[in-house]
């Protein structure tokens, strides 16, 4: 089981942004972390990854664990070799390497297991192998997604991490890297769902935690998540009896979060 614990994380010595974040990804399952931008959900991650550092970031209290063995001080190499691989916001693909050069960099942990890497990825994902050799900048957004996930599975990671992974992709390409998530999960890999797209997060995952402002205000089943009068009115844009809200609406509107009262 992945764990954080008790998590509080500064910037630049300053800036508070975690506040006693606790969470638990347990092996086998799909957990969504939900949260408005700026909320702290990818600092989150960061923390797991041992990405702080490059960002002026420090963890000042709690830890996490992995099986119980305390893995925030490792370096990331040594995290990605005990089985976490991430999938950062908007992709990051080296854009002038070709597909099968990006995924062999992802693969650079573990050189033994490229074939086997290649074989997986390439099965998950038909189009990367069709266009193996191609620039990867001239793919398109969705492609790039696929790429960056395949990146992230060439350590055959125990627990994934994913930071938005549906963000500035078309509603097609949503349904389709959903439904991929799906798969990996169902091939024996955990993942940690960072989204905006509540709907979709909650849809696949088992468990929830909604973010606000560096705390987590709450936690439950995706399926009671998404049920909740405040997720459903605050991130999937529902009021009571499930229609949407318009623009106008929403814009004039007032009421406070419960959490937040």
């Amino acid at each position: 089981m992945l764990a954080v614990e008790n998590l509080e994380v500064v910037y630049d010595d300053v800036l508070l942004v975690l506040k006693g974040v606790s969470l638990t990804v347990p092996d086998g399952a799909i957990v969504a972390l939900l949260g408005a931008n700026g909320a702290g959900k990818t600092t989150t991650l960061r923390a797991i990854t041992g990405l702080l550092g490059l960002h002026r970031g420090e963890i000042t209290k709690g830890r996490v664990a992995l099986d119980g063995r305390r893995i925030d001080q490792l370096d990331t190499p040594e995290i990605v070799r005990a089985g976490i691989g991430q999938v950062m916001e908007g992709r990051r693909v080296f854009a002038e390497l070709s597909v099968e050069e990006n995924l062999r960099v992802g693969g650079y942990a573990r050189p033994k297991q490229l074939g086997e890497g290649l074989d997986r990825v390439y099965g998950l994902f038909p189009i990367l192998k069709e266009r193996r050799g191609q620039v990867a900048g001239y793919l398109s957004g969705g492609e790039q997604q696929m790429l960056a996930i395949g990146r992230a599975l060439m350590t055959d990671p125990r627990y994934l991490l994913l930071d938005e992974p549906s963000l500035g992709l078309a509603p097609l390409v949503v349904a389709q890297i959903r439904d991929l998530l799906v798969s990996i999960n169902r091939q024996g890999t955990s993942v940690l769902l960072v989204e905006q797209n509540a709907s979709m997060a909650l849809a696949i995952a088992g468990h929830g935690y909604v973010m606000e402002v560096g705390k987590l205000v709450l936690d439950k089943p995706a399926a009671v998540l998404a049920e909740d009068e405040d997720v459903r009115e605050f991130y999937l844009g529902l009021h009571k009896g499930g229609h949407a809200r318009s623009f106008r609406d929403v814009k004039h509107y007032r009421r406070r979060k419960r959490w937040l009262s």
